[in-house]
């Protein structure tokens, strides 16, 4: 179990996933969650914290307190991604991000695709030094890894559960695509929608899907990476059908991917020199052949030379 959960991994995969993950933090702040910054408009006695943050004591949030969150957590957040100082940048952005969530998750909807993302953010810190493209192995940064992967997995199998002790049997044969559609649905949906019994038969799928998800665990490594898609191919689906995004979820499960082959600085760095290698090698023309700039308005007769001086 020991060398299962510390199976070594290229530190560059370690840099790609720090890098992604610390990207859309600042990403989650300006696009996903700007709105939470909305929630000091309300009176405070509806501010009802989660639990850990009735533990901690966390205080009501104030419009100051929150615009201090918003731009500490978006500036640190941009400066973990380069991955220097990476524990104490690494532990701030997951506390402030952390205490963002708890004010988002306090007045009444708690979202559990934030979770995996939480974990990882918890975890990088410990994941060591690594840079882009290294392909020495570690431990640390497998552990790290393993973790984020657990509980992506849980997040899909709690879910389940959920579904089980909250609804039983009645969620899988209820109508709850159905609400969904109709609460949400998309063009798409709604053609979906009209097939008979095909909401039941993806309901009892969702179910089979969340509850049999540990599974990737003891697969090949090849058969892993295709579930993987499907998981995101799932997701692409739910979007497209009833405009619900995992997007912080989907960026944790990155973590199963071989993140180190995907190095984008190199590639157009790459890309560029071999145009510049082209154009180098481009024949002169020659001596007296027209060139474009010979012609004028689509006329072919060529321009004469000037008379020599």
């Amino acid at each position: 179990m020991t060398r299962w959960l510390t199976e070594a991994v290229p530190r560059g995969r370690v840099a790609a996933f720090r890098t992604l993950v610390y990207l859309f933090v600042a990403a989650d702040l300006v696009v996903f969650t700007p709105w939470v910054r909305d929630r000091v408009d309300v009176p405070g006695n509806l501010y009802q914290p989660l639990f850990i943050g009735r533990v901690l004591p966390l205080p009501t949030p104030t419009s100051a307190w929150v615009s201090v969150i918003f731009w500490a957590l978006l500036s640190l957040a941009l400066l973990a991604a380069t991955g220097r100082a990476h524990r104490l940048l690494g532990w701030t952005v997951f506390a402030l991000y952390f205490e963002w969530m708890i004010i988002a998750m306090s007045y009444g909807k708690v979202d559990h695709d934030r979770f995996a993302l939480l974990v990882a953010l918890a975890v990088l810190p410990t994941a060591g030094r690594a840079r882009h493209g290294d392909q020495t192995r570690t431990e640390a940064g497998g552990w790290a890894l393993r973790v984020t992967q657990i509980s992506v997995i849980c997040t899909y199998f709690l879910a389940a559960w959920a579904k089980f002790r909250f609804g039983g049997l009645d969620w899988a044969t209820g109508s709850v695509l159905a609400k969904a559609i109709i609460r949400r649905g998309t063009d798409l949906a709604d053609l979906i929608a009209q097939v008979p019994h095909l909401l039941l038969v993806a309901q009892f799928g969702i179910l089979a899907f969340e509850l049999l998800s540990p599974v990737v665990f003891v697969l090949p490594e090849r058969w892993r990476l295709a579930t993987v898609a499907f998981f995101y191919s799932f997701h692409l689906v739910t979007i497209a059908t009833i405009t619900i995004s995992f997007a912080p979820h989907l960026v944790a499960m990155t973590s199963f991917l071989p993140l180190e082959k995907v190095r984008p600085v190199v590639a157009l760095r790459r890309l560029l020199a071999r145009r510049a290698a082209r154009s180098d090698l481009a024949p002169e023309p020659p001596a007296g052949a027209r060139t474009p700039a010979d012609t004028r308005d689509g006329d072919d007769t060529p321009v004469p030379d000037p008379a020599p001086s």
